[in-house]
């Protein structure tokens, strides 16, 4: 009895999230990976050299606006600021927000970890 409930429940809940838009089976997704967790790294590069590295990244956003709700042209995270860019969380170095340009225009804005 308790197998047919579980796989009614399961059926149930695959047919509810397919009729879903696909706005809200993203936003499901991301509430699962936000507990799950990822573990990202950023890296920015001046042409071909690194110059700034962020570390256990565990999403990044797209900003939306208050008002009108619209998307604005950047993303945002938070994350280790690795001083060193040895690809470790050193002790020292700090969890800082930073944000990135969606465009052509090259810059990352970060917070001062000291």
């Amino acid at each position: 009895m308790l197998k047919k409930a579980m796989f009614a429940v399961g059926v149930v809940s695959v047919l509810g999230l397919a009729s879903c838009t696909q706005e809200t089976q993203n936003k499901f997704g991301r509430g699962i990976q936000n507990w799950t967790g990822t573990n990202g790294v950023l890296e920015v590069y001046a042409g071909d050299k690194l110059v700034k590295k962020f570390l256990e990244i565990d999403k990044l956003s797209t900003a939306s606006g208050t008002s009108d709700g619209g998307s604005r042209p950047y993303r945002y995270g938070y994350g280790v600021y690795d001083t060193n860019l040895n690809g470790i969380a050193d002790k020292g170095e700090k969890k800082v927000y930073f944000e990135f340009s969606d465009y052509s225009t090259s810059y990352v804005f970060y917070e001062d970890p000291n």
